[in-house]
């Protein structure tokens, strides 16, 4: 074994090596990041999950890349491309000396000379290990980002699920509170159909479920004497106290707003109260569509397939079915109820729920109906259905009926006879398929399908569609007179295809031209089985299709509702005779006072905000400004969260002296700009100047 050999296999190992601590790194890059998003998701111990991960990433890594499959000749080659001095010719350290010849083995001298100067660690065998390093040293940057930011999204979603004593001040902005009270601890107890346990907060800010039961307890730092809460400036409720220092009292939030603390006369900042509304179940049904046909040949059941979601829980949820049968006066209707077959115990917030009716089960026959809706139940006894889904099954003996030829209001065109002419054929076709010979049946189905295409290309003129006749266009003789000769229309006209015909078909309205095309399709479909000797297979479609026809059949028709007019009974002693001393002129008085503008009051407060920029306000302005309290106050109560700081603001200019500041003064501006009503504008005539008609005389005198 020569010297330039002995170097190769040493470069191999370490390549190999550098290799696996460049899976190693790698592995461990991703066992940081996934390590610590397993920690935050789950309460498993990061390390745990860590070295896990590595595991796994280590032998994927090692098993993709594989580096001991790493050969020798590899090697060369890579050392061929890094290093010039060796010419290319490496591998001839890998030959023994006796099948070398002589040139060979003078290179092979010059190689292990140049191999000498090889680095132990080449670098184009750490290219892929400086890599590694990089996404290692990313990783542990991205997973203590995480950890760090994490740990604060988890202790925020503690703050506000779990029960005992929260602090809130560091993820809400500080409240002003009076100077008297020392400490406040709200306990808010959602309703039981919640299933939540109750929550404690240190803020007078209340973020509360509709119905849940708020407990203060207010210690003050003196004994004072009274202690009141003022909801919406108008309900008040008083704390009982002990001791002169420790107030409470409860209440049951039922509506957003806002409050105020009184102690002893003096009153607190503006506190709001945002309720969170129970909703009502949502359903999405999947299948089946709101208007469903079953046609012959088709399984009479429905598959009712319906996703409901709750923000609190499901309790209930059932199917209401109606069959219709009959029609007109004789019509008779009975009523189901189907369940789920689930149980809903568990109150999930999403069931995916199922159920197949059978119809012959329900009675039901050909040309009956079926009405259906899915309605939900939550925890909070609230209830929602869907709109009402109808399904019918296909009546074929009405279908093929003939009563229309009789009566002249029903009368059916050669088209619709046509369609349903071949139903009949198809059927005979079947009852004899035992009694005639296979030729003769093919035949027979052939002859169907050819009738069933001339049919749809005639329905397909309707929509521009081709003729696919292939014969020659009647006139076209008259191209070869000779006074037409050179009659360019004329030959665009006979010979040239208008494409637009489809598109431009507008004597059709849009939903009329959609299912006419559906018709189509229906009877392409009918047609191949037929083409293929499936007659059994094709009856469906031409029952569809003739379904569809009458369909549009009935859409052509118009109804009129009648009118009846019942004049008042004559007097044949007073007709004809011209008495007319007893009729008087009708005549009414009305004073009209125009309706109060119940804005007036926030319109004069912009006025005053405008001029409040630059001079101080007088006592007519606050009482402007006072006037408009009233209305921004019955804004906060319906809407806390978008107007209560404007009545802050307000309540602050009123109080103050001075210019007011810009902030509260734009704030206040902004919240009475979204009371007032929008403007509307109506039409009017354009104003024109005092021209003395010099214009229109001018314009006159132009056109003479």
């Amino acid at each position: 074994m020569t010297n330039g050999n002995i170097k190769i296999q040493q470069l191999r190992h370490r390549y190999i090596a550098m290799q696996m601590l460049a899976n190693a790194l790698l592995a461990l890059g991703c066992a940081i990041i996934l390590g610590s998003l397993v920690h935050l998701i789950w309460p498993v111990t990061m390390l745990l999950a860590a070295v896990i991960i590595f595991v796994i990433a280590f032998g994927a890594f090692t098993l993709i890349g594989r580096p001991w499959s790493i050969s020798l000749d590899a090697v060369c080659r890579a050392l061929n491309i890094s290093y010039p001095q060796l010419e290319e010719s490496s591998q001839l350290t890998l030959r023994s000396e006796h099948e070398l010849n002589l040139l060979e083995r003078l290179q092979l001298q010059k190689i292990e000379t140049a191999l000498t100067s090889v680095p132990a660690q080449p670098p184009v065998f750490t290219q892929r290990l400086k890599k590694a390093a990089w996404v290692c040293g990313a990783a542990l940057l991205i997973g203590a980002v995480l950890l760090m930011f994490g740990q604060r999204w988890k202790h925020g979603i503690a703050n506000t699920t779990q029960a005992g004593s929260v602090s809130s001040k560091s993820s809400s902005p500080p409240e002003k509170i009076l100077p008297q009270i020392d400490g406040v601890s709200l306990t808010i107890a959602p309703p039981a159909y919640i299933g939540r346990p109750a929550r404690t907060q240190d803020r007078f800010t209340i973020d509360a479920e509709e119905g849940a039961t708020v407990t203060w307890k207010i210690s003050t730092n003196v004994p004072v004497d009274k202690v009141s809460l003022i909801f919406n400036e108008g309900e008040k409720t008083t704390l009982k106290g002990s001791r002169g220092t420790e107030w409470s009292t409860s209440k049951v939030i039922t509506k957003p707003g806002f409050y105020q603390v009184s102690i002893d006369g003096k009153l607190s900042d503006l506190y709001q109260v945002q309720v969170i509304k129970d909703a009502i179940p949502v359903i999405r049904v999947k299948t089946p569509k709101q208007y469903t046909h079953i046609d012959a040949g088709e399984a009479q059941r429905v598959n009712v397939n319906a996703t409901i979601t709750d923000d609190h829980g499901i309790t209930n949820a059932q199917i209401f079915a109606t069959v219709a049968k009959g029609s007109g006066e004789s019509v008779k209707f009975k009523d189901t109820t189907f369940s789920f077959g689930t149980s809903f115990g568990s109150r999930s917030l999403k069931y995916d729920l199922q159920r197949t009716i059978d119809l012959p089960k329900l009675g039901m026959e050909p040309g009956d109906e079926l009405y259906l809706y899915v309605q939900a139940q939550d925890t909070h006894q609230q209830k929602s259905r869907t709109d009402v889904l109808i399904v019918s099954i296909q009546d074929t003996a009405q279908l093929l009926s003939m009563d229309g030829l009789v009566a002249a209001a029903n009368i059916k065109p050669e088209y619709f006879r046509s369609e349903r002419q071949i139903i009949l054929d198809t059927e005979k076709l079947l009852k004899e398929k035992d009694t005639i010979s296979a030729t003769a049946f093919k035949n027979r189905a052939n002859e169907l399908g050819t009738d069933q295409k001339l049919l749809r290309l005639r329905y397909g003129k309707f929509l521009g569609e081709e003729d696919e006749s292939g014969h020659e266009t009647e006139g076209n003789e008259e191209i070869g007179k000779a006074e037409n000769f050179g009659n360019a229309k004329m030959v665009m006209d006979a010979f040239t295809d208008k494409h637009d015909n489809a598109e431009d078909a507008t004597f059709l309205e849009p939903s009329v031209k959609a299912q006419l095309k559906a018709t189509l399709n229906e009877m392409w479909k009918a047609e191949l089985r037929l083409r293929l000797y499936k007659p059994q297979e094709a009856l469906p479609f031409e029952y569809k299709a003739l379904r569809l026809l009458k369909d549009l059949q009935q859409k052509s028709r118009s109804y009129v509702a009648k009118t009846n007019y019942n004049p008042p009974p004559i007097k044949p002693e007073k007709r004809l005779t011209g008495e007319l001393d007893k009729i008087g002129n009708p005549t009414s008085q009305q004073d009209i006072k125009p309706a109060a503008d119940r804005y007036a009051a926030l319109t004069k407060a912009t006025v005053v905000l405008q001029r409040a920029r630059y001079a101080s306000l007088n006592a007519a302005d606050k009482k402007i400004l006072q006037q408009s309290a009233p209305q921004l106050a019955a804004q906060a109560s319906a809407r806390p969260g978008m107007y209560l700081k404007a009545l802050s603001a307000l309540r602050r200019i009123i109080s103050g002296n001075g210019i007011p500041s810009p902030a509260d003064r734009v704030a206040v501006e902004q919240a009475i700009q979204r009371t007032l009503p929008q403007n509307k504008t109506m039409p009017a005539a354009g104003s024109t100047t005092a021209d003395m008609g010099l214009a229109q005389r001018y314009y006159q005198n132009l056109n003479r």
